[in-house]
């Protein structure tokens, strides 16, 4: 079956200002490249051919001119906007028409992944979830920044968001592979207290319907979504990248 990409990559970062009065944040140098070529080498390691790049109005034209139609990167984008900031599900909703019927992954923009994709897109496609996340062990510092979730093997049987005493150090990092009945449940997502959609809520659904799995990332797996992240990014890449 066809996998589709999806790299989100919305938002006014924020966190990162003012770097990012001035730039798009997915454009802001991970050691030696844009912060979004990291996502699309990831997607490219699963066989990934199709990605759709989902931002939002802040630089939008940055990314638009700077990726072109992805002829030199070997792959096709389409674009989509997102007119303001609803939460991860509400950004998925708008790949619905590209997506179609096929298996997809969604990859937060500031996400780095250094390992291939191609064998969890292969155990999601074997394995007949509906919905399968990415773990990475983390401190118990990191957990509490963050989703985590219990599992059973690789059955997840709890799922908890930003724990103030984590249950696990198993982090869910902002890699998804789902599949297209994903659309369904997110038209039926109420906005949490903070006035988005919650992509826990999206995993609790799938957890329900016994649909959820999850895999391990067997090395590092880096966020850069503050200053501390994203000065840490850079470092460890920069190692990282000499080791190879």
């Amino acid at each position: 079956m066809v996998l589709r990409g999806i790299i989100l990559a919305g938002g006014t970062g924020s966190r990162l200002y003012p770097l990012t009065k001035v730039c798009n944040k997915h454009l802001l140098p991970i050691y030696n490249k844009p912060m979004i070529y990291y996502p699309i080498e990831m997607l490219k390691s699963a066989g990934v051919k199709d990605i759709l790049i989902i931002t939002g109005t802040y630089h939008a034209g940055e990314i638009f001119a700077h990726l072109g139609s992805g002829k030199d990167f070997g792959v096709k984008f389409t674009y989509r906007v997102q007119d303001e900031a609803g939460g991860i599900p509400s950004a998925i909703a708008l790949a619905e028409d590209f997506v179609g019927d096929d298996q997809f992954v969604s990859i937060n923009g500031d996400n780095i992944v250094f390992e291939s994709l191609k064998p969890f897109a292969d155990q999601f496609q074997k394995e007949g979830n509906e919905m399968q996340i990415l773990l990475y062990k983390g401190t118990e510092e990191e957990a509490k920044k963050s989703g985590v979730a219990v599992t059973e093997g690789n059955k997840v049987v709890k799922v908890i968001e930003k724990p103030p005493q984590p249950p696990s150090n198993d982090i869910i990092i902002g890699v998804y592979f789902l599949s297209s009945n994903v659309f369904d449940i997110i038209r039926k997502l109420k906005p949490s207290g903070r006035g988005e959609t919650e992509v826990t809520d999206v995993q609790r659904a799938y957890l329900e319907k016994g649909k959820l799995g999850a895999a391990r990332l067997k090395g590092n797996w880096l966020d850069a979504g503050d200053f501390e992240d994203l000065l840490n990014a850079n470092i460890e890449t920069k190692n990282l990248s000499g080791k190879k």
